[in-house]
């Protein structure tokens, strides 16, 4: 690939969100949940050796974290809901919201990275 394509950091993000190549917007990033493909089919842009490590599990967690947090203060504080009841509830949704938000989390850190230039040769 030419070093001085431009690369568009919106796009990419926005295509990674979508969990689609951030570099065509066209093919699957991953084949499987967190299983990215190792080049695109479409563009043959190469993903194997572009890695997110431990952003996408920190940035669920904060998303997650900072969406549940007003919701299990509430229902703590009006009194409705037992301890148990609280659980049953939440840590379904817990799980369920951590489910969604990491995948897409995974494919925005590899389109900054990618738009960034920011791999590690």
């Amino acid at each position: 690939m030419d070093r001085g394509e431009k690369r568009n950091l919106w796009s990419a993000l926005g295509n990674g969100l979508r969990g689609r190549c951030p570099r065509c917007g066209r093919a699957a990033l991953f084949r499987s949940y967190l299983k990215q493909v190792d080049s695109c089919p479409e563009c043959h842009e190469n993903w194997s050796e572009i890695r997110s490590d431990d952003a996408a599990p920190w940035l669920t967690i904060l998303i997650v974290g900072h969406v549940m947090a007003p919701v299990m203060i509430a229902m703590s504080k009006s009194g409705r809901f037992a301890p148990w009841e609280m659980s049953a509830i939440l840590i379904p949704v817990l799980i369920g919201l951590c489910l969604l938000v990491l995948p897409r989390a995974k494919a925005l850190f590899m389109g900054a990275i990618w738009a960034l230039r920011a791999q590690s040769s």
